[in-house]
């Protein structure tokens, strides 16, 4: 059996044997006077989905306010894609020939000739690519392999966003547990430039593997089971192409636990709607584990009668 079939297979069994079946959770106890919720989310996800998740609508329509990683209206702003564009290229000088060895470009070019038919000897694309960091490329990528395979990116109507443009419809407030400064220091700065380079390479060499990992990502989050989420993130391939521990906790558990000092607060001024990856959810050091520790009741919401 191929990779390919050992990952679907595994995705099948991990749907079928996991038990929480949902993206929405509620929130009480521990002082609060109104429960709060929180739904995890896939920033790709079509937004078509989100009456598909139970007791959503109850959700937003009890609580006063939506927090998300971040404001996304303001990082649609021009001042917004301005700091972006700068922190996704390469320090000056360099660009993507110059970093990676021949046979390294190489490969990348296979890999993007393969993905949509160019690659870096083509001028137009060399000019819209070369000059990103590899971690940018990276997550450029992704999105296109997603593209690919029949999804649909709209940067006017993104899942996350839809919960913000709600509440804002109806007068509720809203806010962002982090920075656009930090995303962009943790995301595309966090990680020293040979290790992206690694990463991207690791992306190029292992395109099956990636992809069908990430399809198992979309298929375990549009079954809303957060243990096969958590399942396809910790598929691995026993080699340097791995998170290492340290990234995990940059890109993962270091912010899980700074927005646990900060959603109590927000709570306790008002019933809350929190709207984050849901790769943040599950595990030992998952949000919802860490508000239950922290003394809150953290229970999965299965339709609109709950209480």
């Amino acid at each position: 059996m191929n990779m390919r079939r050992i990952l679907f297979a595994l995705v099948m069994v991990m749907t079928a044997l996991s038990v929480p079946a949902q993206l929405l959770y509620r929130i009480s106890g521990h002082g609060l006077k109104s429960p709060s919720y929180i739904v995890g989310s896939y920033h790709l996800a079509n937004v078509s989905f989100v009456d598909s998740i139970p007791g959503i609508r109850r959700a937003m329509n009890d609580c006063q306010q939506v927090y998300g990683e971040l404001v996304i209206s303001n990082v649609l702003g021009p001042d917004s894609v301005a700091i972006m564009e700068e922190a996704m290229m390469l320090p000056d000088g360099m660009t993507l020939n110059s970093l990676l060895s021949a046979d390294e470009m190489n490969r990348l070019n296979a890999y993007l000739k393969e993905l949509i038919g160019f690659d870096l000897t083509n001028p137009m694309l060399a000019q819209q690519m070369s000059k990103l960091s590899p971690s940018a490329l990276s997550t450029a990528l992704t999105v296109l392999s997603f593209v690919k395979k029949g999804g649909n990116v709209d940067e006017q109507n993104g899942f996350d966003d839809y919960f913000q443009k709600e509440a804002l419809a109806q007068g509720k407030g809203v806010g962002g547990l982090e920075t656009l400064a930090f995303q962009v220091e943790t995301l595309f700065k966090g990680t020293p430039l040979d290790r992206q380079k690694e990463l991207l390479m690791c992306l190029v060499d292992n395109a099956a593997f990636m992809d069908d990992m990430d399809e198992c990502i979309i298929k375990a989050f549009y079954a809303q089971d957060l243990n096969a989420i958590q399942e396809a993130m910790d598929l691995k391939l026993h080699n340097n192409c791995d998170s290492r521990p340290e990234e995990e906790d940059m890109l993962i558990y270091n912010r899980n636990a700074d927005w646990l000092k900060k959603m109590p607060t927000l709570m306790m001024q008002k019933p809350t709607l929190f709207v984050v990856g849901a790769g943040h959810l599950p595990g030992e050091k998952g949000v919802l584990n860490l508000l239950r520790k922290t003394g809150y009741t953290v229970e999965g919401v299965k339709d609109e009668t709950v209480e």
